[in-house]
């Protein structure tokens, strides 16, 4: 679909949301919010296909926020999102969007926040909810949330909502709509289980399908750089020192992750912060405050804040860390480029992540340019080029130079020394833990060539092995999981959907956080991320699910078997009956002679099948055979 040159005030929006609309700056709409905003004005269903980045919450929000009663005292919509944190961004963009709208309620309810305080406020009054469906559901059916005047109903990134477990759920609110009420889908991909969703409960939708590019990926220029030879902070400082950047965010995993890294380039003399979820909300205002105003040029952040920051002055985004899914990296990026501007996206990879590399270049069907670490004269250069523009912007005052200029010539003759050296002392001072001018090798020289000799051994290596006829493959690290056994499980009621919810809506976790689940009659075991913080384990300790206490606690077991049958040896096996999530796992442990199709396409490398679900992070790529050991090839 080509870009629109239609604008706001062509469509019949009221003067409240244009006049929101201009103080914002938002003149002309999105592909997506032109195609779809006159559909829903008239008040038809619509399927809308759409990736992130793409504009499509103002593209349900306006029109939603166009027939807005305020003189109806309960909720008029219901939009469902798949996580808190997208929770959260949506009111806020609604919140923004309404900003003119006197009297207008909106509230976002979800786990993990206090349900007393939600019904609270559902009772004094709210326009538009927007929750996550288990909490929505649960409200529902405690008779706080009441439908009976909902007139929209909104399902948000569909697609992410039912991989995450949600579809029951969905599919309960949706049967308690009213008949007459709109119904709205957006989704970046269309599974079956969200064709059953949109056949079942959309009449006659309008379609509306611009996924066929991705404008946040489009407008962002992306590289990345194979960790080797110097360690990751390292590699921050030159690329920060090199790049021509303006304000940038630092994308890494943990909020431990933020503030030791925010230290670290502090103590260099960079202008940064670290942001993440567990600051109060006051102090991450302040924050993003500073970052607008130029107090400080460098945000080090997790997640929390890919969705909904926005900030011109944000030239570059740095993935120190590699996401665990693509649509975090997504929203990541995401940060940089807004508004028609240009932005840059670099990536810091581990060689064991390359597959996840790959796996964003195809699902956002763009290429990353790999680059070289630049090596520490180029650094020196830039920091030297740095401090001549301060000098020279220094020289037009006049006036407070004169007094230096006789501090000097006292200086030399008490020190008994020629101004030569003595501005070399002072800029030896100024360099502090940034120097000028490097001694000795830079490491980056060795590892490039080591590199390069690798790749020569690699091609070499590949080589022999094909000349054999068969091809070994590598096996799986598992270190960045520990696995927690729960103690609920099927006979206290539990689903996996509602493991994975509690997981996600009570400790914050994101999709790609959760690992393998394998639910018993008993209990129920879960791979974790060991990067988890103390806040998050504690919450962890006293989660509850079906309202039971789960007693978390580290256990050793590993046997994440899927749980259906498979053939070996002319004999059929039995599946597992206790059953298991893959989670976000791309690849689950076989044994010899098995294999599994690919639901989503799969293909043979070697006279093996292989898989790939498009998610993961570390360590997620296709699937590479057993856990515990390299999986050969069956030999004819």
């Amino acid at each position: 679909m080509s870009d629109t040159v239609i604008q706001f005030s062509d469509l019949a929006l009221n003067s409240a949301v244009l006049s929101a609309l201009n103080s914002m700056g938002f003149v002309s709409p999105t592909p997506i919010q032109a195609a779809a905003i006159p559909f829903l004005l008239e008040g038809r269903d619509a399927l809308g296909k759409a990736q992130t980045g793409t504009g499509k919450t103002a593209a349900f929000s306006l029109p939603l926020l166009n027939k807005i009663d305020l003189s109806q005292h309960k909720p008029q919509a219901i939009i469902m999102a798949p996580t808190r944190e997208l929770a959260i961004q949506v009111a806020a963009e609604i919140k923004n969007l309404g900003q003119n709208i006197t009297g207008l309620k909106v509230l976002e309810i979800y786990g993990g926040a206090s349900i007393v305080d939600q019904m609270r406020s559902l009772r004094s009054g709210a326009h538009i909810v927007v929750g996550t469906p288990g909490r929505v559901k649960d409200l529902i059916t405690r008779e706080r949330l009441h439908l009976d005047e909902c007139h929209t109903f909104v399902l948000d990134e569909a697609d992410e909502m039912l991989k995450m477990g949600f579809v029951d759920d969905v599919t309960w609110i949706m049967e308690q709509a009213p008949e007459s009420a709109q119904r709205v889908l957006f989704s970046a991909t269309m599974p079956p289980m969200v064709k059953t969703i949109v056949d079942r409960f959309l009449r006659d939708p309008a379609r509306v399908d611009v996924a066929g590019s991705n404008q946040t990926v489009a407008k962002v220029e992306q590289q990345f750089w194979v960790v080797k030879g110097v360690e990751k902070d390292e590699a921050m400082s030159r690329l920060l020192e090199t790049e021509e950047t303006d304000a940038s965010i630092v994308f890494v995993r943990t909020r431990q992750d933020t503030e030791r890294l925010a230290d670290w380039l502090s103590s260099r003399g960079f202008k940064a912060a670290a942001l993440h979820g567990d600051i109060p909300q006051s102090l991450r205002e302040r924050t993003v405050d500073h970052i607008k105003q130029g107090v400080i040029d460098i945000l080090v952040a997790t997640d929390v804040v890919a969705r909904g920051l926005d900030v011109p002055r944000i030239t570059h985004v740095f993935n120190y860390d590699i996401p665990f899914d693509v649509e975090s990296y997504i929203h990541r990026i995401g940060r940089t480029g807004r508004a028609g501007r240009k932005g840059k996206a670099i990536l810091l990879v581990r060689t064991n992540q390359l597959r996840m590399l790959r796996t964003i270049e195809r699902v956002t069907r763009s290429s990353m340019e790999e680059i070289q670490l630049p090596h520490r004269d180029q650094v020196a250069e830039a920091r030297l080029s740095l401090l001549a523009a301060e000098l020279a912007a220094e020289k037009e005052n006049n006036t407070v130079l004169d007094k230096f200029a006789e501090l000097v010539e006292k200086l030399q003759a008490s020190l008994e020394m020629d101004a030569a050296t003595l501005c070399a002392i002072l800029l030896k001072r100024q360099q502090g833990k940034r120097p000028l001018f490097y001694t000795g090798e830079d490491p980056m020289i060795a590892a490039v060539e080591r590199d390069k000799q690798r790749r020569r051994d690699r091609r070499d290596d590949r080589g022999e092995r094909s000349e054999g006829g068969r091809r070994e493959f590598g096996s799986r690290d598992n270190a960045d999981w520990e696995t927690y056994q729960l103690q609920v499980g099927r006979d206290q009621g539990v689903q996996v959907k509602d493991i994975v919810g509690a997981l996600a809506n009570e400790l914050g976790l994101t999709k790609g956080s959760i690992g393998a689940i394998k639910l018993a009659q008993g209990h129920t075991f879960v791979q974790l991320p060991k990067t988890m913080s103390s806040e998050v384990t504690g919450k962890l300790r006293k989660l509850r699910i079906r309202q039971k206490e789960v007693g978390a606690v580290v256990c050793d077991f590993d046997d994440f078997r899927e749980s259906r049958g498979r053939r070996e040896g002319g004999r059929r096996e039995g599946g597992n009956r206790d059953g298991g999530f893959r989670g976000n796992r791309d690849g689950a442990p076989r044994r010899e002679g098995g294999f599994r199709g690919n639901r989503e396409g799969g293909s043979r490398e070697g006279g093996e099948r292989r898989f790939d679900r498009n998610r993961g992070g570390d360590n997620r790529g296709n699937y590479r055979g057993e856990r515990g050991h390299s999986r050969r090839s069956q030999e004819a």
